[in-house]
């Protein structure tokens, strides 16, 4: 029991010995090393193979330079990003996918062989002392690793994004212009998928575009490539920037297209279309300057195609005059609109409304009957035409002249009501309800009978009706 004690409190810092013994492994280097010449000579035959592209004979010597001292001179790392580039060339070149995976097993080996030994102070750079020396160089490492996972090895997602966050993370503001496209390409891709929140996807987002803003700004020989980037991967970003992004992000992306062109409509609309679905209220000043333009466009555009609409469509002009009491002009228009249409059926309509209007609004009771027998042309077997003109004839029949007269216009009324109906079923009621209206008004027989007219007798209306009918009593 003690000794299983003893080895449980041993455990710990035994563990730490492994780990510190691993990693002193890593970074090994040819100092001191009985081999350190063998080393030294594989290392400068394979860099020298390496810069004639003979990868074969880089390859042979550089597993030698490597197994002898992965570190090297302990001053460098390129025993470990030099066999990354050999074994990238290896994969590119491979068919069988075993082999492939086993490459790029190797490619993260070496990264992060790599990696820790900047960490630990395995390699010491010619940079000692400067400041973030060593995270600066680890950025770099794993931004031109992440490249090619992305581009060259088509790694997992997941594993490319450790090494872009590092290279972010670990390169600030040096992070180079290449680590941009891969990054929006990955988180847009995993925020699509619901892999990460919004929250991450805009803070990334933000740090990019920070990084790309200093360089830019320094107006350096890469400030153009930085810029370049930059325009690619926000393109990229747009895909889900309505998705991640509120209300100011959206005022301060688009401000600077409005200000260019502030009286171009069509970037007005477009503007306040994604202020509004991005969640801008009235009460933003610049929500509220690009409202007020647009409402006073939508008017002045809405008046000028009702305007249109209504000079290529007098009928509807003619009902609009009618509801404002504009009766004259409502005539005018529905005459346009008669004058203008050749189908018959419609010109029927609008002569009929026309009719209508002369009879009951203006008065004009012959106008308004030879309008409705024009409508009745046009449209055989239609009875209302015919209706109308007996209600001319029933409205108008006390000013005929005497009892006689008057009552005779009752008939004539009466007869157009029934004509009505004879050629058109769909006015039976309407008729039938007026017919029943006027029996009462029809001539008296001992009337008849002191003028001597006889039931069945013709006899002709006075005043304007003038219409020669037959003669019925009550």
């Amino acid at each position: 029991m003690k000794r299983s004690k003893l080895l449980f409190k041993l455990l710990p810092g035994l563990m730490m010995l492994a780990l510190s013994i691993n990693v002193s492994a890593q970074c090994e280097t040819w100092e001191g090393s009985a081999q350190k010449g063998e080393a030294e000579d594989a290392h400068t035959i394979y860099r020298q193979a390496l810069k004639t592209n003979d990868y074969a004979m880089a390859f042979e010597n550089w597993q030698k330079a490597y197994a002898i001292a992965p570190a090297a001179d302990g001053k460098r790392d390129f025993h470990y990003t030099d066999g990354i580039k050999i074994y990238l060339d290896k994969w590119k070149n491979e068919t069988d996918a075993d082999k492939k995976k086993e490459y790029v097993d190797m490619i993260l080996k070496l990264q992060g062989e790599a990696i820790n030994c900047l960490k630990t102070g395995g390699i010491t750079l010619s940079c000692e002392g400067e400041s973030d020396c060593y995270t600066k160089r680890m950025g770099y490492l794993q931004g031109r690793l992440a490249y090619d996972m992305f581009y060259t090895l088509n790694t997992p997602y997941s594993k490319t994004l450790e090494q872009l966050a590092g290279a972010v993370r670990n390169s600030g503001n040096d992070a180079e212009y290449i680590v941009f496209a891969p990054y929006a390409n990955i988180v847009v891709y995993n925020f699509e998928k619901e892999l990460i929140t919004k929250e991450e996807a805009r803070n990334i987002y933000e740090e990019l575009n920070e990084i790309a803003d200093f360089n830019i700004e320094k107006g350096d020989n890469l400030s153009a490539s930085y810029e370049q980037a930059k325009q690619s991967m926000n393109a990229t970003f747009s895909k889900i920037e309505r998705d991640i992004f509120d209300c100011e992000f959206f005022k301060v992306k688009l401000r600077p297209d409005y200000d260019a062109d502030p009286d171009n409509l069509e970037v007005i609309k477009q503007t306040l279309a994604i202020l509004k679905g991005q969640g801008c209220e009235p009460g933003d000043p610049f929500y509220d300057e690009l409202d007020m333009k647009w409402k006073k466009y939508a008017a002045a555009e809405n008046a000028k195609i009702q305007a249109d609409f209504e000079q290529n469509n007098p009928n509807v002009m003619a009902k609009k005059l009618y509801d404002q009491g504009d009766f004259k002009g409502a005539a005018n228009k529905y005459q346009e609109a008669a004058d203008g249409e050749a189908d018959p059926s419609k010109k029927a309509g609008y002569l009929f409304s026309l009719a209508s209007i002369e009879f009951r609004k203006l008065k004009q009771y012959s106008t308004a009957r030879a309008t409705a027998r024009e409508a009745a042309k046009l449209r055989p077997g239609w009875g209302r035409p015919y209706m109308l003109i007996g209600d001319m004839y029933g409205s108008s029949a006390r000013n005929c002249g005497d009892s006689w007269n008057q009552r005779l216009a009752i008939l004539a009324a009466m007869d157009k009501y029934s004509y009505a109906k004879s050629i058109d079923p769909e006015q039976a009621a309407d008729a039938n309800s007026r017919l029943s209206k006027y029996r009462a008004s029809m001539p008296a027989q001992d009337e008849g009978f002191m003028r001597g007219v006889k039931a069945g007798q013709s006899a002709t209306v006075g005043c304007w009706i003038g219409e020669t009918v037959k003669v019925r009593f009550n």
